[in-house]
């Protein structure tokens, strides 16, 4: 029996339509992620989407069902920044002008790649919710369409093309964890995917502190979330959708929510070991896998990475942080004799025991340090913490007493 046929019907239509106008991404297993959470992880690569996330789907597909007046006024939505990319984008493919309100806060990344695709941006407000309000003030005064990120019929048809895509590729598939921020994705998903697979388990993941559909569901109607203190800003919204938040209600499996260094983790591991760069809100679904926070031991389990648009910033910040977690950076500091010579034969010793100079510093201006000694401080890259203990011992039969600090 179809579950929410009409909506069905708009993916399968999509899925047609969509065809010349997005990627059909692929399904990658990950022996990585299934090692660690103990299931068949494949990941649903839609970071390499076109404009690097699954939202040109749903905008693609709810333009191409626009009335010739309704083009010719344009489009104006509200976006913390991957729906205004896929906006812009197919706006411009159709030839449809497009205005994006986007959060003074958007990454300065994603909004300088919307105004690439051609799209007027009007940055208002600190969150998405903020923002539209604005857009729909705005699509009021100067006739726009306004076009919903995830409460819209069109949209998440759009976005369920990705469910019918998983099922292509994977039939058996056993469980599909999405992330969720207004909810549009996962509904498509889920709507797509029972009429496909019944038996198939649905998963929607939030940031812990951005959890609108978890609290939602718990308290059987839409609930607001405050604070949104979460660098997953792409899924960062105060209030789910109501159509997605029903949609849910009636085909989620279960909902459950990620923590900030649990994603900072995923994030890190993708880069490193599978060498897929994603956003902090594309990988949740797949963190949950990570952290146990879905049982998918034994399953057939597929992760949406949803999208890619990493500040560059933010990346390196994340790997800094990471390698120093993991033992792999290190600070070292001693006070020194400041006379020539004396430098060079402490990078010599570092040098001996296979360490790398990432940072060094030397500093003669602490009052508590006598004239003629300065306080030299080192952040290393050590292949493992034997070398660190051989370096340190190193020193030590040397005469200088180097010892681990943390700022």
């Amino acid at each position: 029996m179809s579950v929410y046929k009409e909506i069905f019907e708009k993916i399968q239509d999509a899925r047609n339509l969509l065809k010349e106008i997005v990627h059909t991404t692929r399904l990658d297993h990950s022996s990585t992620f299934s090692r660690l959470s103990g299931g068949e992880v494949y990941l649903k690569l839609e970071n390499l989407q076109k404009t690097g996330s699954f939202k040109v789907r749903g905008a693609a597909y709810a333009m191409s069902q626009l009335t010739e007046e309704q083009k010719k006024a344009g489009v104006i939505a509200a976006s913390a920044g991957n729906h205004a990319q896929g906006v812009a984008y197919a706006a411009s493919r159709l030839g449809i002008k497009s205005t994006i309100v986007m959060p003074i806060f958007s990454p300065v990344a994603k909004i300088q790649a919307t105004q690439g695709y051609g799209a007027n941006v009007a940055l208002h407000g600190e969150v998405f919710d903020d923002a539209l309000a604005h857009a729909l003030k705005l699509s009021e005064e100067k006739g726009m369409t306004f076009l919903h990120p995830f409460d819209n019929n069109d949209v998440i048809a759009g976005q369920g093309t990705i469910g019918t895509e998983i099922f292509e590729e994977l039939q058996d598939v056993d469980v599909v964890a999405v992330p969720v921020g207004g909810g549009g994705l996962s509904a498509g998903i889920a709507i797509a995917l029972k009429n496909l697979r019944p038996e198939v388990e649905i998963y929607g993941v939030e940031a812990s502190s951005a959890a609108s559909m978890r609290e939602s569901l718990k308290k059987g109607k839409v609930t607001d979330v405050t604070g949104l203190d979460t660098i997953c800003d792409g899924i960062a919204v105060k209030r789910v959708g109501r159509l997605p938040f029903r949609i849910a209600k009636d085909l989620f499996d279960g909902s459950v929510t990620v923590e900030e260094l649990e994603v900072t983790r995923t994030l890190f591991l993708l880069l490193e070991r599978a060498k897929i760069v994603v956003e902090p809100a594309g990988c949740v679904a797949l963190s949950a896998f990570q952290h146990g926070k879905i049982d998918i031991k034994g399953k057939k389990s597929v992760a949406v990475l949803s999208g890619g648009n990493i500040d560059m910033s933010f990346m390196s910040r994340v790997i800094e942080k990471e390698l120093y977690r993991l033992g792999r950076s290190v600070r070292v500091r001693g006070v020194i004799m400041d006379r020539v010579g004396v430098l060079t034969k402490v990078i010599e010793l570092v040098a001996e025991s296979r360490v790398s100079v990432i940072e060094i510093s030397q500093d003669r201006s602490d009052p508590d340090i006598a004239p003629n000694k300065a306080e030299l401080r080192m952040t290393l890259e050590v292949p493992d913490e034997s070398a660190v203990d051989r370096l340190l011992a190193l020193f030590k039969r040397n005469d200088f007493e180097f010892r681990l600090f943390e700022d």
